[in-house]
């Protein structure tokens, strides 16, 4: 009777032309994520699971989460394109574990680092390159203006250019710039508490012995895995790890533009200070102003550049509040960033954008009210 039963189904299915529902696709691949913690515990972690979840389901990748270091043996690690380290923290792994990643990577396989993975594996000096820096302090919880460097890399394209957003924001040990491609970088003008300067660093990726690592430092509030364009930026990092989608390339420094460029001042404290000191590559003369605001410093770049960075060495007399300005033909000017609270050093402007042959850092509040402006390094990038 059943066998009947099912010979009248298929005739009436065939008569009517209805076909089966095809099975769903099979993933393209199949990620990690791995979040054991050995000290601070993130509450964002189950969020964050949670979203790495569905941004599978919604690109077609397989997500499997643990927090069992001994899935950490090669057979199972073959079985994924990548591995999430998902706001670790501590000592995670042992020996025959870390061995068991390391072979990983070097077949091939790809790596993306939240948040504190850069708190992670501190005596393990493998890992410490494949996260590209360490962990070092954070101030406390704020909005800041992350600066796209890199505006075509699938974890960063579409991003505002400057992104402004709320999360802890990480200080590293060491800058990682010369080793990995910086996506982002923090313009600590923004916030308070950042300690590295004009070239902060907040999200990067490289090729790493064999494999490839991707590394953002956001991603602490439960908050940021509801925001569109954080889980952008992650599902980026997540394609580049697995499959290899965008360009980490290290590339050689470019050139300076200002380097050895006509430079002149609104003013010189003495002859000994010109403007021309700011842009010979010596970081031992400088241009110093006379003592009142406001003051300028501009460049002849002798043709015009499409601008996107401009790097500042002050002296102890620095620019508190300044304008990166740029123009065509060295009269009309446009203010391209603006900077309030400086705390001299290095500043180094990123993420810029502006087409022009001249370009002018204009002064409005020195550093020290009983001194003038004073510049060691002036040096302008772009193309």
């Amino acid at each position: 009777m059943l066998r009947r039963l099912a010979f009248c189904v298929a005739i009436v299915v065939a008569a009517l032309g209805l076909t089966a529902v095809p099975a769903h696709a099979a993933p393209d691949f199949t990620v990690l994520v791995f979040s054991k913690t050995a000290g601070f515990r993130h509450d964002s972690i189950p969020t964050g699971i949670q979203a790495i979840r569905d941004l599978g389901t919604a690109n077609n990748f397989a997500v499997e989460a643990t927090e069992d270091a001994t899935q950490f043996n090669a057979t199972n690690l073959a079985r994924f394109k990548a591995v999430i380290w998902l706001s670790t923290t501590g000592d995670v792994l042992d020996a025959t574990q870390q061995t068991a990643f390391e072979n990983y990577i070097r077949a091939g396989g790809g790596y993306v680092g939240v948040h504190a993975a850069a708190d992670t594996e501190y005596g393990w000096a493998w890992y410490g390159g494949l996260v590209g820096a360490d962990f070092a302090s954070h101030p406390a919880i704020q909005t800041a203006t992350v600066r796209i460097a890199d505006t075509t890399h699938p974890s960063t394209v579409g991003l505002p250019a400057a992104w402004s957003r709320t999360d802890e924001w990480y200080n590293y040990q060491t800058n990682p710039r010369s080793e990995v491609h910086v996506l982002a970088t923090l313009d600590e003008s923004t916030y308070s508490g950042g300690t590295m300067g004009g070239d902060h660093p907040i999200s990067w990726c490289r090729a790493y012995d064999g494999g490839r690592s991707f590394y953002t430092g956001m991603g602490h509030t439960q908050a940021s895995y509801t925001e569109a364009n954080y889980r952008t930026h992650l599902l980026g990092g997540i394609r580049y790890a697995a499959q290899g989608t965008g360009d980490c390339s290290v590339s050689a420094p470019p050139p300076d533009l200002a380097l050895n460029h006509p430079a002149t001042a609104s003013s010189v404290e003495n002859a000994s200070f010109p403007a021309s000191n700011a842009v010979d590559a010596s970081s031992t003369t400088r241009w110093s102003s006379a003592f009142s605001d406001p003051q300028w410093i501009r460049v002849d770049l002798g043709a015009t550049h499409t601008i996107n960075r401009v790097r500042l060495v002050w002296a102890t007399t620095y620019g508190k509040n300044y304008q990166i300005q740029t123009s065509a033909d060295g009269n009309t000017w446009t203010t391209i960033r603006t900077i309030t609270n400086s705390n001299g050093g290095e500043d180094d402007n990123t993420g810029l954008n502006a087409s022009a042959q001249y370009v002018r850092v204009y002064g409005t509040a020195r550093g020290t009210r009983k001194a003038g402006y004073s510049l060691f390094t002036f040096q302008v990038y772009g193309t």
